[in-house]
């Protein structure tokens, strides 16, 4: 079968998925493919362009019910916990994205589009929309990684200064569905809460200043 740049990623993603993406090497990828690993290199200059296609494959993947009628609030949430989703369908790739490819959310990105129309319904100036939306991704985004590199676990589960032993703490031994859930929701609650009062102090504002 023709080696064509769609099958390449797919074959990368496979392995990615399986081992992670330091164990991805153009001739492992070629042996995968039957290939000839120079042939690889008609396609595609080097591993990092294999990573950024890949990355742009899965994300090209996002998809959203929109809920246009529903409150701003509802349509964030929703938007966040399907890119969580797929976030966590790869992992490995998605953990190596947040933290090496600042420019893995491009301006045409079905996560991006949406988002930024969210945030524009929601009120935000639309000198600002494009700050909050990058903001908003920041927050998701951190959140998400630590999930995946099991950091948010671990803080979850320090002892909170002046706690002494034996009083009631974060008790799970391992992350879990529900455990990491509760606090992505959290997060979201919070983000949302955060926007709400920022806008409801600017419509005070502007109506101060009539």
């Amino acid at each position: 079968m023709p080696l064509t740049e769609a099958g390449i990623y797919a074959a990368a993603l496979r392995l990615i998925d399986e081992d992670g993406v330091e164990a991805l090497t153009m001739r492992k990828l070629a042996t995968v493919l039957d290939a000839n690993p120079m042939s690889l290199y008609h396609h595609v200059p080097n591993k990092e362009a294999v990573l950024r296609g890949v990355t742009r494959t899965v994300g090209a993947q996002f998809r959203t019910v929109t809920l246009e009628d529903a409150p701003w609030q509802d349509r964030i949430r929703l938007l966040a916990t399907d890119f969580r989703t797929l976030a966590h369908r790869h992992p490995k790739l998605m953990a190596y994205s947040f933290s090496h490819q600042p420019d893995f959310i491009q301006p045409d990105d079905p996560f991006w589009a949406a988002l930024t129309a969210v945030v524009a319904a929601a009120g935000v100036p639309e000198s600002e929309i494009a700050e909050v939306a990058a903001l908003t991704v920041a927050v998701v985004v951190g959140v998400l990684t630590a999930e995946l590199n099991g950091s948010l676990h671990q803080w979850a589960s320090l002892m909170a200064p002046g706690l002494a032993a034996g009083e009631e703490g974060p008790t799970d031994a391992a992350p879990s569905g529900p455990v990491q859930d509760r606090r992505f929701r959290l997060v979201m609650d919070t983000l949302i809460a955060g926007l709400e009062s920022r806008l409801a102090t600017e419509r005070e504002s502007r109506g101060a200043g009539h």
